[in-house]
């Protein structure tokens, strides 16, 4: 079963190694990996995607929690969490086929970041999963390029905080 991790780490230097370490240790291969900046300074965010039994899951959360820089981990449960992702795509389309294309891009709102005599450089957000049909729909003009950025979440808003959705260490 794939799980979404989101872990909130000390914005130091070794931070993620250790934590991607740990996964590689254990023979658990990371799906997807982003890495960004929070609310506060000192405070970094890694969001990933691992496939694991929820015993697993469990285990792996209990040997985060021992790492130096780790603050909190807390599972993104699909439906009690939004998760994004972004993606370029450079697309093979002449002229003549554009307007084709371009039908594609209204219905999952992408916007074209740049165009080339036969080329376009296409960027869709959304769930993951509407990127993985817009890219099987996009695939027959060509991709020339494609670059995703990975899932990121935060838990719903309208989610009331409960204790085993939330842990901390120290």
């Amino acid at each position: 079963m794939r799980h979404t991790l989101s872990v909130m780490v000390e914005n130091k230097p070794g931070a993620l190694t250790r934590v991607t370490s740990m996964f590689a240790r254990r023979g658990y291969n990371i799906e997807s990996l982003a890495v960004g900046p929070t609310e506060r300074d000192d405070v970094s965010r890694i969001t990933l995607r691992v496939d694991c039994a929820q015993h697993s899951l469990e285990q792996i959360e209990k040997q985060m929690h021992k790492l130096v820089n780790v603050l909190r981990v807390r599972e993104l449960v699909p439906g009690e969490s939004v998760e994004r992702e972004l993606a370029l795509i450079t697309i093979d389309v002449p002229p003549e086929r554009r307007p084709e294309l371009m039908a594609l891009t209204d219905v999952f709102h992408a916007r074209v970041a740049d165009v080339g005599p036969d080329t376009l450089v296409v960027e869709v957000v959304g769930e993951p999963e509407e990127l993985d049909s817009f890219e099987e729909l996009v695939r027959p003009h060509g991709i020339r390029e494609l670059a995703r950025t990975g899932r990121i979440g935060l838990r719903r808003a309208s989610i009331r905080r409960t204790p085993h959705l939330q842990r901390t260490t120290h």
